[in-house]
């Protein structure tokens, strides 16, 4: 099983590390969650608001593949296996090394939680919808950054953290 509610120090307190895990993965999952739900409910497909003139848009999108509309135009039901898969898994992958984080790396822990509530918030978005629902759209002239979600920038935010730890602090 991906999950153990004991810590990876043996104890198995009721405010252990799993606490921070479920409080910060929890918040990305429902703010990612009722933005999703307002932007379908408010702003029909494909129509954008300007935030920011030249800079940022609310825009409506459904994304059926990965990061960048990575298999997008791939067989439907391959995509959806294959998406649903490689979320399951990342999920399982992230539960294991944040139970193996040493709670000295508080901001590790922090950005694992970050990752997870953002591949779950995608997944849940993949088994309602088979796509995901996209909304935040940049750009600076004809430069365009594809639409992202709250989901996908926890889970940029997250693995950026992983990153700077692999690259400048000593893993436990």
């Amino acid at each position: 099983m991906c999950l153990s509610f004991i810590d990876s120090d043996g104890s198995d307190s009721k405010y252990g590390k799993y606490t921070k895990l479920a409080f910060i993965s929890g918040l990305v999952i429902i703010l990612d969650q009722i933005t999703k739900i307002l932007i379908l409910k408010n702003l029909p497909l494909y129509h954008s608001v300007t935030i920011i003139p030249g800079f940022f848009n609310i825009t409506h999108i459904h994304n059926p593949g990965g990061a960048f509309g990575f298999m997008a135009n791939q067989d439907s039901n391959l995509r959806n296996f294959l998406f649903l898969f490689l979320s399951s898994s990342a999920i399982c992958l992230i539960f294991y090394f944040y139970k193996n984080t040493n709670r000295t790396h508080p901001f590790l822990a922090s950005g694992f939680a970050l990752i997870l509530g953002g591949a779950i918030g995608n997944l849940i978005d993949r088994i309602r919808f088979g796509k995901v629902v996209d909304f935040l759209d940049f750009y600076v002239l004809n430069y365009h950054w594809p639409a992202f979600n709250i989901a996908d920038s926890a889970i940029t935010i997250g693995v950026t953290v992983f990153i700077f730890h692999l690259l400048f602090k000593k893993m436990p």
